[in-house]
């Protein structure tokens, strides 16, 4: 954000936020940081809580307003990424909840994905293990999921006797990996297997564990040296062209390229090629 700039107090840096219910941990120097989404409760593969649920919202809600974060990525420690909803401290109190309060919760969930999927920049999942119920959401929301060949995602609403319509599965899986495979995982709620997961289109990638980490780094390393504001748009575009015509899509990107090019980095990006350089992007 430009000194000066009369609407700087909006937007401020997060490199020192604590997280409460997970590690939050940002690299990089700067401007071009990556925030490290780890959830941290390996004795139980990492489940949610109602606390966890909000906080997580939160963070990715205000993610959009941190003018040092320009990638994100999501993992799980202890070999597996997130087993879902916390069996005690979740499912059990839902059994004894009103409707409005169960309305609640089912909003706050929702909430999570939407915020994920609005946020401005590339989030990534590293998977590995266990990927389950809304932790298979949570990378679902996400930009890009690289895996490893022993990640097992299941949908597993249906074997807990509810519909497989959670947190927005029945639109964002079927444009994953397809309409059928999404009609199987999410009414049967067996797991997929990493392999399936990549040929489906589900993981961009798969790696050993040992280098799963380092390959989500090297890739969030990648995009926030990119053209930041750019990344932003094409995401943007990517989440609300779904509900657009091919018509309304090609004017919007047209506008949307437009702005693009009254930006620095794209002046830059010409002025390094013209130079037969690499250009270096500053987010502006």
């Amino acid at each position: 954000m430009m000194a000066g700039n009369p609407m700087a107090n909006a937007f401020r840096p997060m490199a020192n936020v604590v997280a409460k219910h997970f590690r939050l941990n940002v690299t990089g120097e700067g401007e071009r940081r990556i925030a490290h989404v780890t959830l941290n409760r390996p004795e139980k593969k990492n489940p949610l809580t109602f606390d966890s649920y909000a906080e997580l919202r939160n963070l990715f809600r205000d993610f959009v307003y941190a003018t040092d974060i320009k990638a994100v990525i999501i993992s799980g420690e202890g070999g597996n990424f997130c087993s879902g909803g916390d069996v005690h401290e979740i499912i059990g109190p839902l059994t004894k909840m009103s409707m409005p309060e169960l309305l609640a919760f089912t909003r706050m969930t929702g909430d999570l994905v939407k915020a994920i999927k609005t946020c401005p920049q590339p989030v990534i999942a590293a998977v590995d293990g266990i990927c389950a119920g809304a932790g298979a959401m949570m990378a679902l929301a996400s930009d890009m999921r690289l895996g490893t060949p022993h990640a097992k995602t299941a949908f597993l609403f249906s074997r807990v006797g509810l519909a497989g319509a959670d947190m927005g599965a029945c639109a964002l899986l079927p444009r994953v990996i397809g309409q059928g495979r999404a009609a199987e995982l999410l009414l049967t709620g067996r797991l997929m297997t990493a392999d399936e997961a990549l040929a489906w289109g589900f993981f961009n990638a798969l790696y050993e564990p040992a280098a799963l980490n380092s390959a989500a780094q090297t890739l969030a390393e990648t995009l926030a040296a990119g053209p930041n504001f750019a990344h932003s748009m094409t995401k943007t575009m990517l989440h609300q062209e779904w509900s657009m015509s091919i018509d309304m899509a090609i004017e919007a990107e047209a506008q949307a390229q437009a702005i693009c090019m009254q930006t620095q980095d794209f002046h830059r990006a010409f002025h390094a090629f013209a130079a037969k350089q690499k250009p270096v992007f500053k987010g502006n």
